[in-house]
């Protein structure tokens, strides 16, 4: 039975780190630099990408301390979207954000940490078939992945504090085992492969499965580079989570910004150590032909030859198990907020017993867990990264229409570098959406798609909002 209770404060600095770093690290470290590689054609340029995209993260992080300070409550981006544009646009953020942004990537991710259970468990692997429905085929890994969102579902459900300590145990777990990874890669550095890859570290090109090189010129660098930076960014992303459950954070006005920041600053530094580490102990033909683009576990053998599968398996495990978590708990209380304006199931907007949206959480669990079913979660996680970056674009514009609106509100914490790094974020966001738009149009009109089709929706239910408001008036009289 639900309760109408409040959000408890339960989490400290150190758990809304550990869930910004937690949610942002999951498979995409060890996979997507083999593509990254493929565009790029360097090692230099490898790195830059990286660069590129924590410098991106690190900006957008520091900016939206100023906005989680303003607003300390449950729901993060999409009441921060409210605030500084109106309800139709945080609706977009939301809708997309349920449909597609939080819920396919959590079967993704669940995915992920099944795919690589197999390397342990054979049985379990992404190409056998468990369950033949005719007009479906269910792998063992879609199994494992459901049982995955199902079970870390029902222990967030069990209250907050529940979460925090499988999200603090299990980021501390990554975070020390991808050092570890990352200090013996480095002592495993082969110098003959360190130095054939930084030997012409700045020349961008196309690199071929064959170890062909395809020029580009000045501007289709640019759109490589663009391309290069989905799976940057999708490997970066959800460092916002921690703004989605503020409301369960103690002093929030000041630990969610430092979290931001924190959480951010480590992510950001681990990426790049890990693909300087890459660069050391695999050729950039090896990096660009991995087997599935698993670049971790090509990099694992070379470091630590036949049970480095094995080892790296392990810390996927672990690393996609503590994303998930963090990924589960967050995305909730975005949904919660928009059943609070009427915008969402209503009974999303209330709190089970142990102060937490229950019934927002199982229903995020079904909406993942029919993903992972589908197998298409891949192709529109490449997609809506176009999306994800246009929403973090207008957020920080917001900082801006804020500042205008609301001159006089408290802001316990201003944005830093306000406003020179906010508008080099905006520019920089921009650049990659218009790229992406010339050069991989396929990257953008599906998350567009799926984005505008909230329109119609937004106002259907605002039709059916107003009538009961209506309808409520009339009863009165």
């Amino acid at each position: 039975m639900d309760n109408n209770t409040s959000f408890k404060p339960s989490l400290r600095l150190i758990d809304a780190t550990m869930l910004v770093a937690g949610s942002m690290i999951g498979s995409g470290i060890f996979i997507v630099s083999a593509d990254i590689t493929r565009n790029v054609g360097s090692a230099g340029w490898l790195i830059f990408v990286w660069l590129i995209t924590g410098f991106m993260t690190l900006t957008a992080a520091l900016s939206y301390g100023e906005l989680s300070a303003m607003f300390p409550r449950a729901g993060g981006q999409y009441v921060y979207l409210k605030e500084a544009y109106n309800p139709l646009v945080a609706f977009l953020y939301g809708w997309s954000f349920f449909t597609v942004i939080q819920t396919a990537t959590i079967a993704a991710v669940g995915v992920a940490f099944a795919k690589f259970t197999a390397y342990l468990l054979p049985q379990l692997s992404e190409d056998l078939v468990a369950i033949n429905l005719g007009f479906i085929t269910i792998s063992p890994a879609q199994l494992l992945s459901i049982l995955v969102i199902v079970s870390l579902t029902y222990i967030n459900t069990r209250g907050v504090n529940s979460g925090k300590i499988v999200q603090t145990i299990f980021t501390m777990a990554k975070l020390l085992s991808l050092l570890g990874l990352i200090v013996f890669g480095l002592f495993a550095i082969n110098a003959a492969v360190w130095k054939s890859n930084w030997h012409n570290a700045w020349s961008i090109h196309s690199l071929k499965a064959n170890g062909s090189m395809v020029s580009y010129t000045t501007i289709a660098a640019l759109g490589a580079i663009a391309s290069a930076m989905v799976g940057s960014i999708f490997s970066s992303d959800s460092w916002n989570n921690v703004t989605f459950i503020a409301g369960e954070i103690k002093n929030p006005k000041r630990n969610i910004g430092l979290s931001l920041a924190l959480g951010t600053l480590i992510v950001t530094v681990i990426y790049i150590l890990t693909n300087m580490m890459y660069t050391g102990v695999l050729s950039l033909h090896d990096m660009a032909t991995a087997d599935k683009d698993r670049i971790g576990v090509a990099a694992s053998k070379q470091i630590f030859g036949s049970s480095g599968t094995v080892i790296i398996a392990l810390l996927i495990m672990v690393s996609t198990f503590g994303c998930n978590n963090g990924l589960i708990m967050s995305g909730a209380r975005v949904y919660y907020s928009m059943a609070k304006d009427r915008l969402f199931f209503k009974r999303v907007s209330t709190l089970n017993k142990n102060s937490v949206p229950g019934f927002g959480l199982w229903l995020q669990a079904v909406f993942a867990c029919l993903w992972s079913l589908s197998g298409k979660y891949g192709d529109l996680l490449d997609m809506i990264s176009f999306v994800v970056v246009v929403f973090y674009v207008l957020t920080i514009i917001g900082i801006f229409i804020l500042r205008k609106k609301m001159p006089d509100a408290e802001r316990p914490y201003k944005a830093f570098g306000y406003p020179v790094l906010p508008i080099i974020y905006i520019m920089m966001g921009l650049a990659f959406c218009l790229l992406l738009m010339s050069y991989k149009p396929t990257y953008t009109w599906p998350g567009l798609i799926i984005t505008l089709a909230g329109i119609p929706v937004y106002y259907l239910v605002s039709s059916i909002k107003q009538k009961a408001d209506d309808a409520s008036v009339l009863s009165k009289i």
